[in-house]
């Protein structure tokens, strides 16, 4: 990731914040949907890139974890039981070319100013025929303030990522529907709550939590996971908040021909 500061990292070594981060639903749908991509193809070395408090790569040991953010590094490596965790600017990775067999940039590209290099470093470290995943927020008329709140300095079209990952070496493959307009219209009203629920505390001085309400929120997030991967499935592309690129290393990743939910 780019060396301007996410706020998110003021939060990485908050207990509370790592425990409702990792229960969210749309983080848990973007989970799913990689690992889903990845589950029938032979792996060598995952390398994971801005992998934070919130790796998208969990079931499998043969993963390093790339993350700007030292805390976070930290965090995580106390989080997960296997893989290695390394601090380093996703612009200048400190990797031997072609190391990986696989390369996962989930919701990283739109954070840095420079996503031209980002794209070149990935192709430089996934081996040839290797395989690059990528999510990205989609459309970019969608831009509001939920993007500003977390410092996205874009949203793709899919023509523009599309061509990105020509120029860096990187041919396109599939393309598949993560998450639908309500989720985008989910984190806007959230981002509006939150806004105002902080002001109200710093003004009164709270900061206590409910055991309850965490509850609450755990199964909330896991109900309506369900309910925004239906909406991304009955949504046309056009409307999608996040897309999934697959993309091949020296030669072209087959299209997706299963006909699968999700699917182009």
């Amino acid at each position: 990731m780019s060396s301007s500061r996410n706020r998110f990292d003021d939060f990485f070594e908050d207990n509370r914040y790592t425990r409702l981060k990792n229960q969210l639903y749309n983080y848990q749908v973007r989970k799913r949907a990689i690992e889903r991509e990845l589950a029938a193809e032979p792996i060598r070395l995952v390398l994971e890139i801005g992998s934070g408090i919130s790796p998208v790569m969990t079931k499998t040991n043969q993963i390093v974890y790339s993350e700007l953010s030292l805390s976070a590094c930290r965090v995580l490596k106390k989080l997960t039981g296997g893989g290695h965790h390394v601090a380093a600017d996703a612009t200048r990775l400190p990797f031997h070319s072609g190391a990986f067999s696989h390369v996962v940039c989930s919701e990283v590209l739109e954070h840095v100013r420079d996503d031209d290099a980002v794209l070149r470093e990935l192709a430089r470290v996934t081996a040839p025929n290797g395989t690059v995943i990528l999510t990205v927020p989609h459309r970019e008329c969608f831009f509001a303030n939920d993007d500003r709140y977390v410092h996205h300095y874009r949203r793709y079209e899919l023509r523009s990522i599309e061509f990105k990952l020509r120029q860096a070496g990187l041919e396109p493959g599939p393309v598949k529907k993560v998450l639908g307009p309500l989720e985008k219209l989910t984190m806007m009203a959230a981002v509006l709550v939150f806004e105002t629920v902080a002001r109200r505390r710093r003004g009164s001085g709270s900061g206590r939590g409910s055991g309850k309400l965490h509850t609450l929120y755990v199964l909330f997030n896991r109900v309506y996971a369900h309910v925004v991967r239906l909406d991304a499935w009955l949504m046309p592309r056009f409307l999608s908040s996040c897309v999934l690129v697959k993309a091949g290393k020296g030669s072209a990743v087959r299209p997706d021909q299963s006909g699968s939910p999700g699917a182009q």
